[in-house]
């Protein structure tokens, strides 16, 4: 007889917790001018300043998105006197980013 094996408390909570940090990434992606942001970062690393400019949107507006993008280690930050310049996290977030793009390509 073959049982199977009943995961435990720990096991079932990082479970959950992995899918909840997973919705809330494609959440966060899920904005417009923060996938904007995203893929402006793909780029390059860049300060907020230059950010609000080639997006034509409000500093404030900006760092609004990037506090919520660094909350979810999308991006870091790294300051160099009074600037910040921001970059993304890791090549994860651009390989993802890449695959989003190949696939919404596909009905244009």
């Amino acid at each position: 007889m073959h049982l199977q094996t009943v995961p435990n408390r720990a096991e079932t909570l990082r479970f959950k917790k992995r899918f909840l940090l997973l919705a809330e990434t494609f959440q966060a992606l899920g904005d417009s001018s923060r996938i904007k942001i995203v893929w402006l970062l793909s780029q390059s690393e860049t300060s907020v300043g230059n950010i609000a400019f080639q997006l034509s949107m409000s500093q404030p507006a900006v760092s609004h998105h990037l506090r919520t993008l660094r909350n979810l280690k999308l991006v870091n930050v790294r300051r160099a006197g009074r600037t910040s310049y921001y970059s993304l996290d890791d090549e994860h977030i651009n390989q993802l980013l890449q695959e989003g793009m190949k696939h919404v390509e596909e009905f244009l």
